[in-house]
């Protein structure tokens, strides 16, 4: 069980329960929910700040409570929208806290009866002290779970926990030197961490290469297609047998060699392989589906981290729905050459890294999912092939494998100092376009729009969890 949270929210309640006086100090949290086969995370959508007095009352006896109609008014709204209540206050301390005898018999005496007002939705508790968190996770059907960590998620991640929690000091002797930079605990939260890479092309390729070198201990990866030899100068790994390239060429019947490319190794094969040669410890599932599919889009949102590498307007719209509805901090990754039609000079060269974290802003805010683009994909397979790449029809677009390595080294760096909690707060969340032609480098501040229904903390799907279905197409 774990409780999600961005950090201007966390530092708002933070705030709110720790102030001068040393006194306790209650909210309500609502929250969304997901449940997977490996975890069930709460995705913290709303903090109400309950008033000393009127909200949050103390009865004597050095005990507090939350009033019932500050309660019931936010039981009624998680009712409404299918979300979980938490209550939460403080308690003294550092970095080990947890629930009194009087906490824990008044959540028995009234949780049961909070899951009917919810109708089934579920309900619990949240005690804080400065660095710690615990919580009381009543289940519908009478299942009571504690919180075992609390993500914070800001310029990087921070972890709480209900008590110190101890530090793995093994390691792999194979990841010495880069473990001397975030030490033994850090490469255990790698090991421990699940990314997902939706396309495995050039760039996807090269990040499932970097990150099963890094240490990485689960994958998931999504891509349809197969090697092609236009694919081998660019795919980690890729070689003329994974193309059947003898088979192709004027030589063969045209059966011979529409047999040899239907033949041809699945992309997502090919990058396992290439991930368990780097880490045979890797858990690696592998999809060979379209991204658009609800069936294969839902099972990236138990990641920790997830990676955009494949870009069609449909894929963008489906992972920006992923990172806000579940809380999932990505990046989207790729190149890019432009020519001149006319005299086939190059118009513009580059490559694109563009962090999408919860609560910072999302495509749609920021004018990169292209409605047009979208209809048409929407359409049928053979225009979503033709519109994979360029936005013209049967144009093979250029592309260079140094370009995707700028992309990608950048997004695996940016991955690596995020996940293990070593990012400087003086660092930026903006987007980055690496000119090589003109030596030039462009950061992008993204942009948030508080309405919006994607991003926006009162909008339709953020934090939401399963309650909302991903916009997918099939």
């Amino acid at each position: 069980m774990r409780l999600v949270i961005t950090e201007e929210m966390f530092q708002c309640l933070h705030e709110h329960l720790f102030r001068d006086d040393s006194a306790e100090h209650g909210a309500s949290i609502l929250a969304g929910i997901s449940q997977s086969e490996n975890d069930t995370r709460l995705f913290v959508r709303e903090v109400c700040l309950a008033k000393d007095g009127p909200d949050y009352l103390y009865k004597g006896n050095n005990t507090w409570s939350l009033q019932a109609e500050f309660v019931s008014k936010h039981l009624m709204k998680c009712r409404q929208d299918r979300l979980v209540h938490l209550a939460v206050h403080n308690h003294g301390g550092t970095d080990d806290v947890q629930f009194s005898e009087v906490d824990l018999r008044s959540h028995e005496q009234g949780y049961p009866a909070h899951l009917e007002v919810t109708e089934g939705m579920p309900v619990g508790a949240l005690v804080l002290a400065q660095k710690a968190v615990a919580g009381d996770i009543w289940m519908p059907g009478g299942d009571r779970q504690p919180l075992e960590e609390t993500l914070i998620l800001g310029k990087s991640i921070r972890r709480l926990y209900p008590k110190p929690h101890s530090a793995n000091t093994s390691c792999d002797r194979r990841y010495d030197r880069q473990s001397r930079i975030f030490g033994p605990s850090g490469q255990a939260i790698l090991h421990k961490a699940k990314v997902g890479i939706i396309g495995l092309g050039g760039a996807g390729s090269q990040l499932a290469d970097f990150l099963s070198k890094l240490g990485v201990g689960k994958f998931i990866l999504a891509d349809p297609d197969r090697i092609e030899l236009s694919n081998l100068p660019r795919v980690v790994g890729a070689t003329g047998f994974h193309a059947r390239a003898w088979f192709l060429g004027g030589r063969w019947p045209d059966w011979i060699q529409k047999l040899a490319k239907d033949l041809s190794t699945q992309k997502v094969k090919l990058a396992k392989r290439v991930i368990l040669k780097n880490n045979s410890r890797a858990k690696v599932e592998v999809i060979p589906d379209d991204f658009a599919k609800t069936q294969v889009a839902k099972q990236f949102k138990d990641c920790d981290y997830l990676f955009l590498a494949a870009d069609t307007a449909l894929a963008r719209l489906i992972f920006n729905a992923i990172v806000h509805q579940y809380l999932i901090p990505g990046v989207q990754v790729g190149a890019k050459v432009q020519l001149d039609k006319a005299t086939g000079n190059i118009i513009d060269a580059y490559a694109v890294v563009r962090p999408v974290t919860p609560g910072k802003g999302c495509l749609w805010c920021n004018g990169l999912i292209n409605r047009g683009m979208l209809a048409e994909e929407c359409k049928t397979e053979q225009e979503i092939i033709n519109q994979r790449y360029v936005d013209d029809e049967d144009v093979v677009a250029p592309s260079v494998n140094t370009l995707n390595a700028l992309a990608t080294s950048q997004a695996a760096n940016d991955f690596l100092f995020y996940i293990t909690g070593i990012t400087k707060p003086s660092a930026s969340l903006d987007s980055m376009k690496i000119q090589p032609a003109c030596r030039k480098v462009t950061m992008d501040e993204p942009r948030r729009d508080a309405a919006c229904s994607e991003c926006g903390e009162r909008g339709m799907r953020y934090a939401r969890g399963d309650q909302v279905e991903l916009p997918t197409a099939m």
